[in-house]
């Protein structure tokens, strides 16, 4: 259908929306914007969508209200993300045409800004509840353009699985878009969480810094397109063991960027190398395993479901079993 006489028909609905999104883990990752307004990103990245942790938004756009109520987690948000929030609803209020304040909240299961891509979630749902308020009733695609323009990660949200990010050059190329069904379906992802607080330096931030200052950035560059064709390959081939080592390279090969930045600065933390050694040394042992790490100290662990039991339970011995969580592939938006 087209877009503009989508925006035509609008109307709006008559009864919140809630809408649902899943987390994802990037295993080659989105790490800097080439238009930090659009977000569109210097890279193509692709990711897993993970079934434990999501978020869950409802949105009624309100005649009677005079300012866009925000409630996330059952509390209201600093200014920075009200501010950004609401941003995110006017570029809604555009494509529908409509000038209405709304109702919004929102409860993350997942751990906010440690590195597990809360952000993904949040805005994936923000997306699909607001605009289907709206009366928009977008389609994936569309739906995952929007979703961008509050975090990019979000867009790879909107699909389940595995997903590719096509980086594109402008709004209208710029989007999501699922992987084939491979023979990796019974990937399973161990989630240790080291930290549970803010982090220091913000994924945007970070961004910022890399591509301002490392002089190493416009190799990653080349490189995330090359690591991203391999994942591809491995991916449809069922190869666990290359899929798992380019994961892992890639993610390295981003927190490089970090290191060589200036001022330097780094997401890990004393766990986060402990348990990337631990991991090593159960991959020599016999246990195949790798790690990614998001801008966060905390650790991902890719397995299969053939290991996963004493992956999970050699990290609970370390960690405590609090801290250990196993997901599996996780399903694409969903209105609850």
């Amino acid at each position: 259908m087209n877009f503009q006489l989508e925006i035509t028909m609008a109307t709006l609905s008559n009864n919140p929306v809630t809408a649902r999104a899943h987390t994802n883990i990037a295993l080659i990752k989105y790490w800097g914007k080439k238009d930090e307004s659009l977000i569109i990103p210097y890279t193509s990245s692709l990711s897993l969508t993970l079934d434990h942790f999501y978020t869950d938004t409802t949105v009624w756009f309100d005649e009677s209200l005079s300012t866009d109520q925000i409630i996330i987690d059952g509390q209201i948000p600093s200014e920075k993300s009200r501010q950004r929030v609401h941003d995110f609803l006017e570029i809604v209020r555009g494509k529908a045409q409509i000038a209405i304040p709304a109702s919004i909240s929102s409860t993350n299961h997942v751990p906010t800004a440690a590195g597990l891509a809360s952000s993904a979630s949040a805005f994936a749902a923000l997306a699909a509840s607001a605009s289907e308020a709206a009366g928009l009733h977008l389609d994936a695609t569309e739906l995952s353009k929007l979703a961008r323009r509050g975090s990019g990660s979000a867009c790879r949200s909107v699909f389940g699985h595995f997903v590719e990010w096509q980086r594109g050059t402008n709004d209208a190329d710029s989007y999501a878009k699922p992987l084939p069904d491979s023979g990796l379906n019974d990937i399973r992802v161990v989630a240790l969480t080291v930290e549970r607080g803010q982090k220091a330096v913000s994924s945007r931030q970070g961004m910022h810094l890399s591509v301002t200052t490392s002089p190493y950035y416009p190799a990653w560059v080349k490189t995330c397109q090359a690591d991203l064709l391999q994942l591809k390959s491995a991916i449809e081939k069922g190869d666990f063991t290359r899929f798992g080592k380019i994961s892992e390279l890639n993610a390295m090969r981003m927190h490089a960027l970090t290191l060589s930045a200036d001022p330097s600065f780094t997401y890990f933390n004393g766990q986060t190398l402990a348990i990337m050694n631990l991991v090593k040394q159960l991959r020599h042992q016999g246990t195949e395993c790798y790690y990614t790490i998001d801008a966060g100290p905390n650790v991902k662990v890719l397995c299969q479901q053939s290991t996963v039991a004493k992956i999970s339970a050699t990290f609970a011995q370390v960690l405590g079993d609090q801290n250990v969580i196993i997901a599996k592939p996780g399903p694409g938006v969903q209105y609850l």
